[in-house]
């Protein structure tokens, strides 16, 4: 095994750089450009301060050296870092005078692939560590550390574990199979083929909501023109990103931006709003805002509280759209109805089905205008009602003003619709799109094995099946794996890590 160097820290000129040495001559190797206490008598965890030489021996930058000796490293082998000053000639010349003495510079991932290698963490707890050095928010960070520790890796190794047992017992069969003996009780192994399916399918259906917490939710602000998308947009934003006009149709493409809400990144989308138009370019910007109402975690729909007939307008477009979703695996998104403009005329915004009957049929506002907000919701909100029963969508209602910020706390109700309880909790949250392949696969192959034992077909094919979901499940955490597997994983690290 070769001894391997690289720069740690990110590329340029900072205060600090680190370079991290490691292999069988990684202390050697260090001691040899050390001027100090000799590195080979040092202690394992220890940090020393002295000099730093380069590959002439003259003094290169005063620094420190962090002795860690294997197997009690990160990669399981003798490790040396040294902290230098973050000039890019010095992290040049300490480079060149590592390479002159034996060391090869470090393939992407190599540092944490050596890890996985020596045992030191299982794959999916190696690739948490490319997700907790990509995170952006204390969502992606909290799952990506939850997963680091093992904590999906634990579970998928329960499920293994109580599949072997029996499947150890299900081959012993096939060796007797002339002896018609049964080892395996095929109840037993029932009970535990629907546990195994129940827990994996639960797991498999955490991963779009946890690769939306991991890269941030995109939600998709759309509505009839001029109900004030735009407006919304900027007050979540806290800036005037998009163009606000009475003029209908002022958005003709998408925008999209991202903010942190309660430490969970949203990726908000203002679309053009949706309505029949014979203007080319308009037409095409609705074709987007449909594409990502198809691609949307959350939709916020917005309707004019002073124009009750824009719900309509716009929602049956939105039906039409998520009936005809190309991704049947994708879950249907979670669904804010928003009545905005509530703050104009001083109206009491649109009323709800239940609140219909207790309002008069006329009613008059401060200017002794008779009111266009009355509107009875029976009919189009019974409809998003029913088809969000029918297809499993959350609903969720809320009165606002997005010019005044006044009515609901706008914050407060989106990371409801995010569910961003499933984050305080202790539940598994799968953000991998490797693991959930893995997940789909094994839940597929505990089907059959299911199947198998309800129809009594040979236990050759049972034990096939299970053979599959056992492969399925170790190639979450690289009990089984390829080279071509791992190098696919490990090439997406950065150089140094």
């Amino acid at each position: 095994m070769s001894t391997i160097c690289a720069i740690s820290t990110p590329g340029g000129v900072g205060g600090i750089a680190v370079v991290r040495i490691s292999g069988p001559e990684a202390i050697d190797i260090a001691d040899r450009l050390w001027l100090g206490k000799s590195l080979k008598q040092c202690d394992s965890h220890t940090a020393h301060l002295g000099w730093i030489t380069d590959s002439n021996g003259e003094k290169l930058d005063q620094g420190v050296a962090t002795i860690f000796r294997g197997p009690r490293s990160f990669t399981g082998e003798d490790t040396v870092e040294f902290s230098i000053h973050g000039s890019l000639y010095i992290q040049r010349e300490l480079l060149n005078a590592l390479l002159a003495n034996g060391c090869r510079m470090a393939e992407a991932g190599e540092f944490t692939r050596r890890a996985f290698t020596s045992g030191q963490i299982d794959l999916a707890e190696a690739e948490a560590v490319a997700d907790v050095i990509a995170s952006t928010s204390r969502a992606s960070h909290r799952l990506a550390v939850s997963q680091m520790k093992g904590d999906f890796s634990q579970r998928i190794e329960h499920l293994r574990e109580s599949l072997l047992d029996l499947a150890s017992l299900l081959e012993l069969e096939l060796d007797f199979s002339d002896q018609e003996v049964e080892f395996a009780s095929r109840e037993r192994l029932m009970q535990i083929a629907i546990a195994v399916k129940d827990t994996v399918n639960t797991l498999a259906g955490t991963f779009h909501r946890g690769q939306a917490f991991r890269t941030g939710i995109p939600t998709a602000i759309v509505g009839a023109t001029n109900v004030g998308k735009s407006t919304l947009l900027n007050r979540l934003l806290h800036d005037d990103r998009a163009i606000v006009s009475d003029i209908h149709g002022t958005t003709r493409d998408t925008i999209e931006d991202t903010t942190e809400i309660g430490g969970v990144i949203f990726r908000f989308i203002d679309t053009a709003g949706l309505r029949d138009t014979s203007d080319t370019i308009e037409a095409m910007g609705i074709n987007r805002s449909i594409q990502r109402i198809r691609n949307a975690s959350i939709i916020i729909l917005v309707a004019d509280s002073t124009r009750p007939e824009t719900l309509s307008e716009a929602w049956h477009r939105i039906e039409d759209t998520l009936s005809d979703r190309n991704n049947a695996s994708q879950p249907y998104p979670t669904l804010l109805l928003l009545w905005n403009k509530t703050d104009i005329n001083n109206n009491q915004p649109a009323i709800t089905t239940e609140e219909s009957s207790e309002i008069p049929e006329n009613k008059t506002n401060s200017n002794g205008k008779q009111s266009q907000n009355r509107y009875n919701s029976d009919e189009i909100e019974q409809r998003i009602k029913d088809f969000c029963k029918i297809n499993g969508m959350e609903l969720h209602h809320a009165h606002y003003s997005a010019k005044t910020g006044e009515g609901c706390d706008i914050e407060d109700v989106l990371m409801k619709c995010a569910a961003t309880d499933m984050l305080n909790n202790s539940d598994i949250i799968v953000t991998n799109a490797r693991h959930y392949q893995s997940l789909i696969n094994a839940l597929d192959s505990i089907s059959r094995v299911i199947d198998g034992l309800n129809t009594n077909i040979p236990p050759e094919f049972v034990a096939q099946d299970l053979r599959q979901t056992l492969t399925s499940l170790g190639e979450i955490t690289g009990t089984i794996s390829t080279p071509q597997i791992l190098s696919s994983i490990f090439s997406r690290f950065c150089i140094g890590k």
